[in-house]
């Protein structure tokens, strides 16, 4: 059963991404001279194929708290969520997805990375100074690569408490790339989900 619910996080996480990928479709179309419905502060790419890790990372303002339902007689699922992107070319470097599955009331945390990372190093967590978490890569496709943990409950009360979560991954040259995600607004946000 963690299993399924893991890949239907994924899929879930797949689509949310295509519509975050979809809402700054104008950083990532070759052909940059298209302006019909451009996301606020588009701005000419220079490069819109730069490696991950050039230019510099901004993030959403903020973790935002999402409710969806796949039906009308289905409860709601709800997650909060925060992205960086490439302030350059609006590409997502990471997206942090917490959900708390009604079976088991225990939060998990899906991650969406980029492309092009050294895949048996993983990912890892860390709220301030305190012990990272060891994350497995479990699959990839064309939007990024994804890996999925459980929160304990050390870490939520840390990252409740923190005032940042850093998430760092090797790309392929083996060199580690720490994108940090401010935890300010954390608490009240996971407030509305549980």
């Amino acid at each position: 059963m963690p299993a399924r619910y893991v890949m239907s996080m994924q899929s879930r996480l797949v689509a949310l991404a295509a519509t975050v990928l979809l809402s700054t479709g104008a950083a990532h179309a070759q052909q940059g001279a298209k302006k019909n419905a451009a996301p606020p502060a588009a701005q000419p790419a220079p490069a819109p194929t730069q490696a991950q890790g050039d230019g510099t990372p901004a993030q959403q303002p903020g973790w935002i708290a999402r409710c969806t339902s796949p039906g009308r007689d289905a409860p709601l699922e709800c997650a909060i969520e925060q992205n960086a992107v490439l302030t350059k070319t609006g590409q997502t470097i990471v997206l942090i997805n917490i959900r708390i599955p009604t079976d088991t009331r225990t939060p998990v945390a899906l991650l969406q990375l980029p492309l092009g990372l050294n895949l048996p190093v993983g990912a890892k967590l860390q709220v301030d100074e305190g012990k990272a978490v060891d994350l497995q890569i479990q699959t990839c496709e064309n939007r990024g690569c994804y890996a999925s943990t459980p929160i304990a409950p050390d870490l939520l009360a840390s990252l409740k408490s923190g005032k940042q979560l850093k998430v760092s991954f090797q790309n392929m040259a083996k060199e580690t790339i720490a994108i940090p995600m401010p935890l300010n607004d954390f608490a009240a946000a996971y407030d509305k989900i549980k």
